[in-house]
């Protein structure tokens, strides 16, 4: 009778630790698959061998995001870095950090508000009394989707930090580049430019403003300047070459209210968080471009995971492009002193 009354009891418990187990080893299994998506999505990245010692980067947006971790894999990779920021408290931050993990002291913060032509100018100015050459530009920084609003000289914001700023700060340098060819200049698309429309009859959305469509156009205005640029450049030794990181977790969401809703946070972001890149993926495809060996050459074109990818047929209008960049010589007062 003793027996039987034990063996009862210890059946159940084996058949709960047999269940537990089970759950255990699902949740697990499931654990591993999603980390091997995440990975996937990421995508490949540069191998470490391939150094950038002795050369010379500019991040933009530096201090947080994919040009924190752009400029942390170059100054890893032995390049000296200067990370080109608006808040210069975060990227002290930032740039500490760097140094400590890479062990490399050549990385410098430096303020460039990319919705200031004055702070723009200012930016250049220092860095060419303290650097005689540049050899990698990566045009990163950037806004998406804000509420309307003007940079300090009367530009969208959205337009006039991703390509107004960028437009100007690149062509101030160009002469540096030039003297430190072969240089690159990567700047930082998005997949949105294939939704996106220059819109010559109001292209400071002065008339309506739709935070997406201005984001978009420019993401558009991006290629535009990429593939005009690179035809400016023949046989100067520099390439340009624009990139989709990738959708990337980041800061540039905050204005995107649906995102950061705990509606969201509970029910959207845990389905697609395996297919989303963390910031260090989304800078796979930057770094690729600024120093894989590949791409000796390669210029106006645009890449994703770390392959040539095709470009809406808005982004192949060179009449557009050349409009683009006249009235951005203009805005920017680029030939003034």
């Amino acid at each position: 009778m003793f027996k039987k009354q034990v063996s009862k009891p210890i059946k159940i418990l084996n058949f709960k630790m047999s269940k537990t187990m089970f759950y255990a080893s699902g949740a697990a299994a499931t654990m591993g698959i999603t980390l091997l998506i995440k990975e996937w999505t990421g995508g490949q990245k540069l191998q470490p061998n391939v150094l950038a010692e002795g050369k010379v980067a500019i991040v933009t947006g530096a201090n947080t995001g994919i040009g924190k971790e752009t400029a942390r894999d170059l100054a890893k990779r032995k390049a000296k870095v200067y990370m080109a920021c608006r808040d210069l408290k975060r990227c002290e931050e930032a740039r500490s950090e760097i140094v400590l993990e890479s062990n490399n002291k050549y990385v410098y913060c430096r303020e460039c508000d990319l919705a200031s032509f004055q702070s723009i100018r200012n930016f250049v100015e220092q860095f060419k009394s303290e650097q005689q050459r540049l050899d990698i530009l990566i045009n990163n920084g950037g806004v998406m989707r804000t509420p309307k609003s003007t940079t300090k000289d009367g530009i969208e914001l959205q337009l006039g930090v991703n390509h107004m700023g960028h437009f100007l700060l690149t062509n101030l340098l160009l002469d540096v580049m030039k003297q430190s060819a072969p240089s690159r200049i990567v700047n930082v698309s998005s997949v949105a430019h294939k939704r996106g429309k220059i819109n010559k009859e109001d292209l400071n959305s002065d008339k309506s403003y739709d935070p997406a469509d201005a984001y978009a156009q420019s993401k558009l205005a991006n290629i535009l300047f990429t593939k005009e640029l690179s035809k400016k450049l023949v046989g100067s030794g520099i390439t340009v070459n624009a990139v989709h990181p990738g959708i990337v977790n980041t800061e540039i969401i905050r204005h995107m209210s649906f995102f950061n809703s705990w509606l969201a946070k509970i029910f959207i972001k845990p389905l697609i968080w395996p297919f989303i890149k963390n910031p260090d993926q989304g800078a796979y495809t930057v770094i690729y471009v600024a120093l894989s060996n590949k791409l000796k050459g390669a210029t106006g074109k645009y890449f994703s995971d770390c392959e040539e990818a095709e470009v809406s047929e808005a982004a192949n209008d060179e009449t557009t492009a050349s409009w683009l960049w006249a009235v951005s010589e203009k805005w920017t007062r680029l030939n003034t002193s």
